[in-house]
C-alpha cells in the first residue's frame, strides 16, 4: 500500500513536476491577491495570451523563447494602460481588444512558419517534460517576484485601494504600477514551461479569490492563497499520475473545487449571520 502511494515520487519526471510546482506556486499565489483586489483578473488573461506572438518571433530570430514572452507581455500591459488613459474606452474593454488581437497575431505567425515547436506545450504547458533549465528559470523568477511582493506588499496594497492616498503619502505610484505589471509578465514567463499560457490564468486568479472568500485581512489572504496554491499544485500533480490526466488541467480542477467549497462556506456563514441578526432585531 505504501509503495503504491509513494510510486509517483520514484520517477524523475514526476520529481521535476513537483519541484516546478513549489517554484511556481509562491509568485502566482501572492500576485493573485493583488490582481483580485485591483480587479486585474483580466489583465493576467490578457498578458498570458499576448505572449504568444513574442514567443513565435523569438523563435524566428533565434532568441530564447522566454525573452520574447516577457517582451510581448510587457508590450501588452503598457499598450493597455496607454489606450485606457487616452480614450473613452474602459480598461477591461481595452484588455479584451489587445489580448485577443495579439493572440490572433500569434496564431497567424505560428501557422505561417515551419517549426518543430509544439503549440500545445506553449498553450497548455508540459509539466512532465520540465528540465533543469526550466527549474532554474522558474526558481530564479519565483524567488525574485515573491521577494519583491513580500517586501513591498503594504505599499502595493495602499496603491490598490487608494492610489490618491498612496501618491499623497509620497509613494512612487508609477514605479508600483509598472513594477506590478513587470512582476505579472515575469510570473507568466515562469509558468510557461509548466502550465502554459492558458491555464496560467487560473493560478493568477483562483488562489487569491479563494483566500478573499475565507479571510478578512490582507496578510492572512496572502498566507491562505499561498497554502491553497501549493496544496492544489502538488495535489493535482499527484492525482494526475493515477488518473493518467494532464497535470496542469488537474491542478486547475482542484483549484476550482476548492473555490466552490470556499464559496459555499461563505454563503452558509453569511446566511447564518443574517438569520441571527434578524432574530436579535425582532
Amino acid at each position: 500500500m505504501m509503495d503504491t502511494l509513494l510510486l509517483p515520487f520514484q520517477f524523475p519526471f514526476m520529481q521535476n513536476a513537483f519541484w516546478i510546482c513549489l517554484m511556481v506556486a509562491p509568485p502566482t499565489a501572492l500576485l493573485s491577491c493583488f490582481l483580485v483586489l485591483k480587479g486585474w483578473a483580466l489583465m493576467g488573461d490578457a498578458v498570458s495570451h499576448a505572449t504568444l506572438p513574442g514567443i513565435v518571433l523569438a523563435w524566428i530570430l533565434g532568441l530564447p523563447l522566454l525573452v520574447g514572452a516577457f517582451a510581448a507581455g510587457m508590450l501588452c500591459a503598457l499598450s493597455t494602460g496607454f489606450l485606457a488613459h487616452n480614450s473613452r474606452v474602459k480598461e477591461d474593454t481595452v484588455m479584451g481588444v489587445v489580448f485577443s488581437g495579439m493572440f490572433g497575431l500569434g496564431i497567424i505567425m505560428y501557422t505561417s512558419i515551419s517549426t518543430n515547436e509544439h503549440l500545445d506545450h506553449i498553450l497548455f504547458g508540459n509539466m512532465l517534460g520540465v528540465g533543469s533549465a526550466d527549474l532554474w528559470t522558474s526558481g530564479i523568477i519565483g524567488l525574485l517576484v515573491s521577494g519583491l511582493l513580500a517586501l513591498k506588499w503594504k505599499d502595493l496594497l495602499l496603491h490598490a485601494f487608494d492610489p490618491a492616498q498612496a501618491q499623497a503619502s509620497g509613494l512612487p505610484i508609477r514605479v508600483l504600477h509598472y513594477g506590478l505589471l513587470c512582476a505579472l509578465s515575469l510570473t507568466i514567463v515562469s509558468t510557461l514551461s509548466s502550465v502554459g499560457l492558458i491555464l496560467a490564468v487560473a493560478l493568477l486568479v483562483t488562489p487569491g479569490a479563494i483566500a478573499f472568500l475565507l479571510v478578512r485581512s490582507f496578510h492572512r489572504m496572502m498566507a491562505v492563497s499561498l497554502i491553497v496554491c501549493v496544496f492544489a499544485m502538488l495535489g493535482g500533480t499527484y492525482i494526475s499520475f493515477y488518473l493518467d490526466s494532464a497535470p496542469a488541467a488537474t491542478v486547475v480542477m482542484v483549484l476550482t473545487v476548492i473555490f466552490i467549497g470556499a464559496f459555499l462556506r461563505r454563503l452558509i456563514v453569511t446566511r447564518h449571520a443574517s438569520r441571527v441578526g434578524g432574530v436579535q432585531n425582532s
